[in-house]
């Protein structure tokens, strides 16, 4: 009975946790807003402009999963409390793997909820858009950039985003030379903007006869898909764009015609491209809203006042600039090495089992800000 008691004693030990997520989140603000944007969803004329629709219904749906993603856990204490107590009266030892298992989950989704109120950046709410490079190494460095690709559309996946391809460049015999897709859910640049940068691989190759070690690099890049309510300019004659044939993922939905559109924003040295869809006005569509979010994002965090200004992000792709190593080979271990937070189950990370890595940069970054 005495760890009956002992877990009592736990789950009462979280409530000022759970009432403290619910003050960070605003519930009453969010049910407020709830309502306002519901009213203006109903009035006539709602629908004529489409992508202003789009964001506002997309707003209600991120603000009602709050506030039942909140009520829901509110209610799973309520449970542990209610079955602990009744594992009491009963003196029924049975019951206690069972509080053991929902304790642990509870007590590790509350933790996520918390860090998820951490996100609080202009652009946390947006959608992310990924793009990835193969280092230098040839099939073994695009057969990495693949594998990141998978682990991350795995990863929302389980999470219940949408995700879309923007563009895709096979590899010359297997993997892919880069791609880019466009993740769609509740705070997912929040949540991956700390995936940006270079990824190093260590395995037995599958592609070497002799079975050797191999090192291979990829990068992430992560940027907020920004509206088009933020203004900036951006000069055609900045503009360098070339066409040229769709290849690689999307099967029949890829148009072999040469509708594929890659601009290049000559000040800053941005590359862009997309190939997804079925025409280049489409396409070039679709690259101007990567291009601004681009410029946008970096402009905001170098403080900078003029477009000309802004200068990409140029990764090296190679050994000691990695954030984070991937060993399948002699051992198995996934490390961040600006958290330290690591995982030995390589199999469940490549699978998209990454949220202890974002939940430790969170958690980092958080302490950082309150030093």
């Amino acid at each position: 009975m005495i760890e009956f008691d002992d877990f009592k004693v736990k789950i009462i030990a979280l409530k000022p946790a759970l009432q403290g997520l619910g003050e960070a989140l605003k519930l009453e603000d969010a049910e407020m807003e709830i309502d306002k944007l519901e009213k203006e969803s109903a009035q006539d004329g709602f629908w004529i402009n489409l992508d202003n629709s789009q964001r506002v219904l997309q707003k209600v749906k991120q603000l009602k999963n709050k506030v039942s993603g909140f009520k829901k856990l509110a209610s799973r204490w309520d449970d542990l409390i209610a079955l602990c107590q009744m594992a009491l009266e009963e003196n029924d030892e049975s019951l206690l793997p069972e509080l053991e298992a929902e304790y642990e989950a509870f007590e590790k989704d509350l933790e996520e909820a918390r860090l998820s109120t951490l996100l609080s950046g202009p652009y946390d709410d947006c959608n992310a858009i990924l793009s990835f490079h193969a280092g230098a190494g040839g099939t073994e460095a695009q057969d990495w950039a693949e594998m990141l690709y998978r682990m991350y559309t795995r990863w929302a996946e389980r999470h219940g985003m949408q995700y879309k391809i923007l563009n895709y460049l096979d590899g010359e015999e297997a993997g892919i030379k880069s791609a880019s897709i466009e993740i769609e859910g509740e705070n997912a640049y929040g949540l991956l903007k700390s995936e940006g940068g270079i990824h190093r691989l260590v395995r037995i190759s599958p592609f070497d006869a002799s079975g050797r070690r191999h090192t291979s690099f990829a990068a992430v890049e992560v940027t907020p898909l920004i509206s088009d309510d933020v203004e900036i300019e951006i000069k055609s004659e900045d503009l360098k764009v070339d066409t040229y044939r769709s290849s690689g993922a999307g099967g029949q939905h890829v148009n072999k015609t040469e509708s594929a559109i890659r601009i290049t924003h000559i000040p800053s040295g941005i590359i862009v491209a997309s190939q997804l869809e079925r025409s280049q006005h489409q396409n070039r569509e679709v690259c101007m809203r990567m291009l601004r979010s681009k410029l946008i994002e970096i402009k905001e965090r170098q403080h900078l006042e003029k477009i000309s200004d802004i200068k990409g992000e140029q990764m090296k792709i190679e050994w000691g600039s990695q954030i984070r190593s991937y060993v399948f080979m002699p051992y198995t271990l996934a490390k961040d090495h600006r958290t330290n937070f690591e995982n030995g189950n390589i199999s469940a990370v490549m699978d998209g089992d990454i949220d202890g890595f974002i939940n430790a940069y969170l958690s980092m970054q958080a302490g950082k800000e309150n030093d």
